[in-house]
């Protein structure tokens, strides 16, 4: 089910200003907002929200790309690897604010797992962060890292 608002100039801005101040997207403020009003601590709800994102902004940056747009691709492609990792951490109910939680969340699931292939799939989305932030990938390059970001959020 997908629910469409239409809010207050107002209102948004005070909700973009919140996402800027503690990171994360807008719709994921809106989500955490909705969860925490309802003052709901099921990690598996928590972590839904988190999937959803994720699906959505791998959708966009699919769109994003075909339309030649590889830049914004990479930050959609960005938000969707990192709303992968929060669904993760969201079902163990760990609560990932920053770059850096993140990063110490990827690093602590590939020493449980033992599996270095996530360490490296967490690389090739940071690239994605990289292009996004520094404008330094090519097409190709871009394609690459999309497709992969793709067929990591599928397993």
């Amino acid at each position: 089910m997908e629910i469409r608002l239409e809010l207050p100039e107002k209102l948004i801005k005070r909700i973009e200003e919140l996402s800027l101040k503690e990171g994360g997207t807008v719709e994921e403020k809106v989500a955490e907002i909705l969860y925490r009003h309802l003052e709901d601590n099921d990690p598996d709800l928590k972590a839904e929200i988190h999937l959803k994102l994720c699906e959505k902004y791998l959708s966009e940056a699919e769109q994003l790309a075909q339309r030649g747009d590889y830049l914004q691709a990479s930050e959609k492609a960005w938000g969707a690897a990192a709303q992968l990792v929060k669904a993760v951490a969201a079902k163990r109910g760990v609560e990932l604010k920053s770059h850096g939680d993140l990063w110490r969340f990827v690093t602590k699931l590939r020493e449980e797992t033992g599996d270095a292939e996530v360490g490296r799939l967490w690389h090739v989305a940071n690239s994605l962060y990289v292009n996004f932030t520094r404008h330094g990938q090519r097409r190709s390059s871009s394609e690459t890292l999309l497709k992969t970001s793709r067929l990591s959020s599928r397993n």
